[in-house]
């Protein structure tokens, strides 16, 4: 009679982190309060927002943004990519120099003014708001200015690769860029302030 082997189960819970810390990748314990794990914590966010964002994107009229199917689409996954790397990249203080963000910053850039160049020009604040993906890429832009001020707060403290800060910068003005950019394509008021 053969036996049968049993599967060994993977638990997703480890009981480490049960009285308030958590490891990086060298082993070291820190506390989950710690400025470290609030900036990459706050990226997990970031890159969970978007992934909301990119669950909505069904209308045809973003799909086709720039000409070029799936454009957005495909920029937020590439930033959730880019994204995982920073957050790696900060819970491993010794981890290497991210210099392909440079590239990456350039790309926002570009992208932002070709979205510009389609959008009415913008002398005021505009409310958050508009349809549901350009609300969700707003949102997105909140979260992303938030982990930038944790990441400025970790360097300040301790100094980490300037291409992270630069990439946070820039890719908040894209966030707010696509919102407007996703509310426009779909015909959805901006509301300017003060209203």
């Amino acid at each position: 009679m053969m036996r049968k082997h049993a599967k060994k189960k993977y638990r997703i819970y480890t009981r480490t982190g049960d009285k308030g810390q958590t490891s990086l990748f060298s082993g070291v314990r820190i506390s989950k309060a710690g400025l470290r794990v609030e900036a990459y914590g706050t990226i997990d966010e970031l890159n969970s927002a978007i992934g909301v964002v990119l669950s909505e994107i069904r209308n045809p009229t973003l799909r086709l943004c720039l000409g070029r199917e799936s454009e957005i689409r495909k920029k937020l996954t590439n930033i959730q990519n880019d994204l995982l790397d920073i957050g790696s990249a900060l819970a491993n203080p010794k981890s290497k120099s991210l210099n392909h963000l440079e590239k990456r910053v350039g790309e926002f850039e570009k992208l932002i003014d070709e979205m510009t160049d389609e959008l009415p020009s913008l002398k005021n604040f505009v409310l958050p708001g508009g349809g549901r993906e350009g609300a969700m890429l707003h949102l997105s832009r909140a979260i992303c200015r938030r982990a930038e001020r944790r990441i400025v707060a970790l360097n300040d403290k301790e100094e980490i690769d300037g291409n992270i800060i630069i990439y946070f910068n820039r890719l908040s003005d894209l966030l707010f860029t696509m919102a407007r950019f996703t509310n426009f394509k779909e015909k959805k008021k901006e509301v300017i302030w003060p209203a």
